[in-house]
């Protein structure tokens, strides 16, 4: 008995060392490697925090939901800046800096001197590689500090492959940096991918070889309709109704995109912009993304390489319809669908625990004035043209005439400081009778003289967020914030973001693969710290005008 009980037990012994050896050439025993082969950055312009919240039961199990199930997911993440919009966005993620600091304080500024209105990523010196010409003026030349994947390139000594993508050029830029391999972005005349002679003087073979496949002719040959049956819309707002601009008044489904095309919507006859305003964007995006892992071989040896992938269909979309809209919902499912696509590439090619995966986005939105207002919540429109009219005419009155007011972008008012030199007056009283002027408008919360924020540290609150994004070369001379509710009327979009707002502040911030576990972080988090934590983990300098601090969440 006691020699039969002694066999049982060794043979006990011997299956759970069989198959403790078993799981070690499995997933499950699998250690990873001491760095991540692949970072891959994916940033969603204009997605709400409360977007994922919304649809998360609609999402499939292998999207973004994979991502939560599976990731460590924060849940509290925001941008602690006055101005959010998707260039210092961008910027921000990418360097762990304010404005401030990086100098991409809004998507354009006036530059004075030059009586210029610069856009954040133009650069008259480059030359365009592929596309048109208008759209290859494109360079991270005002970027003025490092990026996670310029820090990654130096440390490796250039080993590291670096690229970004994006529909948007100002995106794929600014969430790469100066020392990228290749960034390439979308061109609304040729319908092709193209870059400038910033980062190479011609196209890669197999950057051809997908543009000739055109797939952006394809799409919009097509109709836009609801990728899921009616009841997964059914807390979004009717399918047509009075709030939304639509494609010129167009706001209900199906969507006759070669229609549409055909009536010049959004750009040129026979142009290509219309598909920026739709979730197949997105769809070229994803398949882009892929060749490019594939082509170039990312993520294929012990360096660790990175690629930022950035959608911008829910930004255009959400201008013209409302985070609100139907069609907002079915971007943001058809949106999944493509993280589903890109993860189960990435999981199947590289393998999960070779990846390191952030999912966030560069800003959120408003609602809609009109669906407020409809709810009797306080809201409206800021006329900006119409206040510098009457602007111009008071310092007219006050001052002599004159062209005291040089120009007004991106809720800053530029004053003509030559004229006012020459007038002998000083810069901080302009400045401070246009804010008192300006604060007289219906919606306008404060106005505010940069001159206050030259020599002060605010701690926290909207004065704090105005100082991280003060930038005295780049800052305009008062700034305007509205109340909450309340946008500044831009073309024929019915809403817009670039507030300190909840609405457009908070975003969601996902990691996932590698080493992350399975996490819900509650705390509140700096987007700057994005920068810090990649640099942590892969075990390399911090960008060099970093402030963020490492999420210790992930170091557990």
């Amino acid at each position: 008995m006691e020699n039969r009980m002694m066999m049982l037990r060794g043979s006990a012994l011997l299956v759970l060392l069989i198959s403790f050896y078993a799981g070690l050439s499995g997933q499950g025993a699998y250690l990873p490697p001491d760095k991540p082969l692949l970072v891959v950055g994916i940033v969603v312009e204009q997605l709400r925090y409360d977007h994922i919240e919304k649809f998360r039961d609609r999402f499939g199990e292998n999207g973004i939901k994979r991502l939560i199930n599976e990731g460590t997911y924060f849940r509290n993440a925001s941008f602690e800046f006055m101005l959010t919009q998707s260039s210092p966005g961008h910027a921000t993620i990418s360097t762990g800096a304010e404005p401030s600091s990086h100098g991409i304080p809004s998507d354009n500024w006036y530059v004075p001197l030059k009586n210029e209105l610069i856009y954040s990523t133009k650069d008259a010196v480059v030359n365009p590689v592929g596309g048109s010409f208008e759209s290859g003026l494109q360079s991270p030349v005002h970027l003025q500090a490092s990026t996670f994947s310029d820090e990654l390139k130096m440390s490796t000594n250039r080993q590291a492959k670096v690229f970004g993508i994006g529909i948007k050029e100002s995106n794929a830029i600014l969430s790469t940096g100066h020392a990228a391999d290749g960034v390439f972005w979308f061109d609304n005349g040729t319908g092709t991918w193209m870059s400038s002679s910033y980062y190479t003087n011609s196209l890669p073979g197999w950057v051809t070889d997908f543009n000739a496949l055109n797939y952006a002719e394809s799409y919009l040959s097509d109709s836009w309709e609801l990728f899921r049956s009616e009841e997964d819309y059914s807390d979004c707002l009717p399918d047509s109704n009075k709030f939304e601009a639509g494609f010129s008044s167009v706001n209900y489904f199906p969507y006759d995109l070669k229609k549409l095309r055909s009536k010049e919507i959004t750009g040129p006859k026979n142009g290509y912009s219309l598909l920026r305003e739709t979730p197949f964007a997105n769809s070229l995006t994803t398949s882009f993304a892929i060749r490019l892992i594939e082509q170039e071989r990312l993520g294929r040896d012990n360096v660790t390489d990175f690629i930022s992938i950035c959608y911008s269909a829910t930004d255009n979309i959400g201008h013209r319809f409302g985070p609100s809209s139907r069609e907002m919902g079915d971007a943001i499912l058809r949106l999944d669908d493509e993280i589903r696509y890109l993860l189960t590439y990435l999981n199947d090619s590289i393998g999960k625990r070779n990846i390191l995966v952030y999912f966030t986005s560069s800003h959120g939105i408003s609602e809609i004035p009109a669906v407020l207002e409809y709810n009797r919540i306080p809201a409206g429109y800021f006329r900006q043209n119409q206040a510098l009219q009457l602007l111009r005419s008071y310092l007219n009155a006050v001052y002599g005439e004159g062209d005291w007011v040089k120009g007004y972008s991106e809720r800053q008012v530029f004053l003509n400081r030559t004229l006012i030199e020459d007038a002998r007056l000083p810069i901080e009283e302009v400045q401070k009778k246009v804010a008192r002027f300006l604060v007289q408008f219906t919606g306008v919360a404060a106005a505010y003289p940069y001159s206050a924020f030259e020599a002060n540290d605010f701690g926290y609150g909207h004065l704090k967020r105005i100082m991280n994004n003060f930038n005295p070369q780049r800052s305009g001379d008062v700034i305007v914030t509205l109340n909450p509710g309340w946008v500044e009327k831009e073309g024929d979009y019915v809403t817009n973001h670039n507030s300190p707002y909840e609405c457009d502040s908070h975003v969601p911030l996902i990691w996932y693969g590698w080493t992350v576990n399975r996490a819900t972080v509650s705390r509140k988090v700096n987007m700057t710290d994005v920068a810090a934590t990649l640099s942590s983990l892969c075990k390399v300098p911090f960008p060099n005008a970093c402030t963020g601090e490492p999420m210790l969440e992930l170091f557990r």
